[in-house]
């Protein structure tokens, strides 16, 4: 399978089996859909190609077009070009193998300070009641998940919320407890905060730079944009009080293991605009997303936004390759794409592991496929002490794959976003193997400029 676009000056063509991504000219570049069928077909003598060739009458000089059906066929050769699927065999190999739990995303508080208009956890109640987690409670999902690991070392505790400030005596506690479980089980945890900055001190600065391996700051960009979304239940703004926080917090850290994390809607299809506004207030570490709600939020992005959006995309990458020749480059995650080594296999075709290897705990025990289902309780898959009860849905999950996905099957970015995420299908068609579409278009759009700019950084 073969992707080609057009992008900031450059004709870039992804093979999308083998992952490989070549910057061309033109006369390749008007070549390569013409000889992939023939490729197809069997027939790679350059002699039978060139002939197959005249009746499309091509704008280029014979001996241009004869260089580049040479330069195609040694790319197909190499195999970096109409490489065959070599995955979706293995796919099936990959649900027989035992399911081990590496990750929990621990619901520390089901409460918060703040009234995100977007908030999927309903100002931390996530259906339910507002709770905190308690010692007890944490202390058994570090348990069920060092039971749970197998021989995976490495483990990763996200502390969530709600606002998990709001309970920092517990996070600390069990910070401690999973410290002294590493040696005698052979594990490494791995913490990470998320928080919308409130209740951030110099005591959790200085705690979270010493055990979080990274700490996600809520911030939506603009003041007038994050004030509208992200105010306390008063009404009043929260950016003037936490901005300072988080920029003592990215300088901490050396600005790395941190992201600023935010959130854009209908109200700010302009979003590029908040995305440069946080990296002149320095932050260099980025994620801006767009938000999923329904189409009864007024907030909601729309079909008919997306060629807004687009260009949103293709304007943000062309001023961080400006900002980049500058020495004033930053990261946008939406951007980070590694062409060489990438993510393993199995993350590449099933994604973030929800349902099976990554599960949500709530404050009382629950477990749950990820954060997103919590509160739907078809989807309650048992409790920290019992373990995984309903097994039906682990297995649903261990088959969500690109493979699983009609509409993933011939997308050329099926790869990169490993089919989406299973709570944005399920919402918005009740099937986990189906597609959000806006979500859809967006992605390839990313990935689309996520490897244009390795081809700009190529040159610098």
């Amino acid at each position: 399978m073969i992707h080609q676009y057009k992008s900031n000056g450059y004709n870039i063509v992804l093979d999308v089996n083998s992952g490989s991504v070549h910057v061309v000219d033109d006369v390749v570049y008007d070549l390569i859909p013409l000889i992939e069928p023939l490729a197809a077909e069997g027939v790679k003598e350059p002699a039978a190609i060139r002939k197959a060739l005249e009746k499309d009458n091509l704008p280029y000089p014979r001996e241009e077009i004869g260089e580049a059906v040479e330069e195609i066929l040694e790319l197909a050769a190499s195999g970096s070009l109409f490489a065959p699927d070599i995955y979706e065999d293995y796919i099936f190999d990959f649900k027989k193998r035992r399911t081990v739990v590496k990750a929990l995303c621990l619901h520390i508080a089901h409460d918060c300070n703040l009234a995100c208009k977007y908030c999927f956890a309903e100002e931390g109640e996530y259906h339910g009641r507002r709770a905190l987690m308690s010692l007890e409670v944490g202390k058994a999902a570090l348990d069920f998940l060092v039971a749970n690991s197998g021989n995976r070392v490495n483990l990763e505790v996200d502390f969530f919320g709600g606002e998990p400030l709001m309970n920092w005596q517990v996070v600390k506690e069990l910070v401690a407890y999973g410290r002294s479980l590493e040696a005698p089980h052979n594990k490494k945890f791995r913490f990470t905060l998320t928080t919308n900055g409130v209740l951030l001190n110099d005591e959790v600065m200085e705690f979270a730079d010493r055990e979080m391996a990274n700490i996600v700051l809520s911030i939506d960009g603009r003041r007038e944009i994050h004030d509208k979304m992200r105010p306390f239940r008063g009404g009043q703004g929260s950016y003037d009080l936490i901005v300072p926080k988080f920029r003592k917090v990215a300088e901490s850290r050396g600005q790395e293991r941190y992201y600023v994390r935010g959130t854009f809607t209908r109200y700010n299809l302009d979003f590029s605009r908040d995305v440069l506004h946080l990296a002149d207030l320095g932050f260099r570490q980025i994620s801006v997303e767009p938000v999923v709600a329904g189409p009864e939020d007024d907030y909601a992005i729309r079909e008919e936004d997306l060629p807004t959006l687009r260009e949103e995309y293709d304007k943000l990458a062309a001023e961080m390759i400006k900002r980049k020749k500058e020495g004033k480059g930053f990261n946008f995650f939406h951007f980070m794409i590694d062409l060489e080594g990438g993510p393993c296999v199995a993350k590449r075709l099933s994604g973030c592991g929800s349902g099976t290897e990554y599960l949500a705990v709530t404050p009382w025990g629950d477990l749950y496929p990820c954060h997103q289902f919590v509160g739907n309780e078809d989807f309650l898959m048992g409790n920290v002490e019992e373990g995984v009860l309903r097994t039906d849905i682990r297995d649903e999950f261990k088959g969500c794959n690109v493979y699983a996905k009609e509409k993933c099957r011939k997308c050329f970015a099926k790869f990169y976003c490993s089919g989406g995420c299973a709570a944005n299908a399920y919402n918005f068609h009740g099937n986990i193997n189906e597609a959000y579409d806006v979500g859809c278009e967006l992605e390839r759009k990313r990935v689309e400029c996520a490897i244009m700019l390795k081809a700009a950084e190529a040159e610098l």
